[in-house]
């Protein structure tokens, strides 16, 4: 079975990886700090074509009207075809607790190898964050906890509710690994 290519007619257009990574460059350059928030906001912006795009593509791919129609147990192969389809790379997910998923990729489009000194993935981190409201229908936040381009082996993001999110945050700025947070974590 050929898998339906992702249609332009919801609004989204492709670039190639290296104008994201110029861009980022570009940002940091001119702005400073401040190329984080720009990216996140800009990212945000473009979670409604994705999210169209997404709704588009399961349809086509399982006949459903929305992706809320969508069977749980099939939600990671989901995600996977229409981000692999899509260009920005392999997607897996992992429930880490009852309010955190891991939403991992070993080839994200938007993370150049060993380039950041900290994760850097704003423009995803902002996109994805929009892109999964839409889907759970409650506002999603979203956190990249590794990347590539730090030199990780992944592209790590952790997708919960913002209470969730923010203690584990929290938590990490006290000096505690996510990992570890997940194992304590009254949440």
């Amino acid at each position: 079975m050929t898998a339906p290519a992702v249609s332009a007619d919801v609004h989204c257009v492709k670039i190639g990886k290296r104008a994201l990574h110029q861009l980022r460059v570009a940002l940091e350059r001119e702005t400073g700090p401040q190329a984080t928030l720009v990216l996140r906001e800009a990212g945000f912006a473009g979670g409604e074509a994705l999210y169209h795009a997404f709704t588009q593509w399961t349809n086509e791919r399982y006949g459903l009207g929305s992706p809320q129609d969508l069977d749980v147990k099939f939600l990671t192969e989901a995600l996977s075809g229409f981000f692999k389809d899509s260009g920005w790379g392999d997607v897996a997910t992992t429930n880490l607790s009852s309010s955190i998923m891991a939403f991992d990729s070993p080839d994200w489009a938007e993370a150049e190898s060993g380039s950041a000194e900290y994760p850097s993935c704003h423009f995803s981190t902002g996109m994805l964050a929009d892109f999964f409201t839409r889907i759970a229908g409650t506002q999603m936040a979203v956190m990249e906890v590794e990347c590539r381009s730090h030199g990780d082996p992944h592209c790590r993001y952790l997708v919960g509710g913002p209470d969730a999110l923010t203690y584990v945050f929290e938590r990490m700025s006290q000096g505690v690994g996510y990992a570890q947070v997940m194992t304590t974590s009254p949440r």
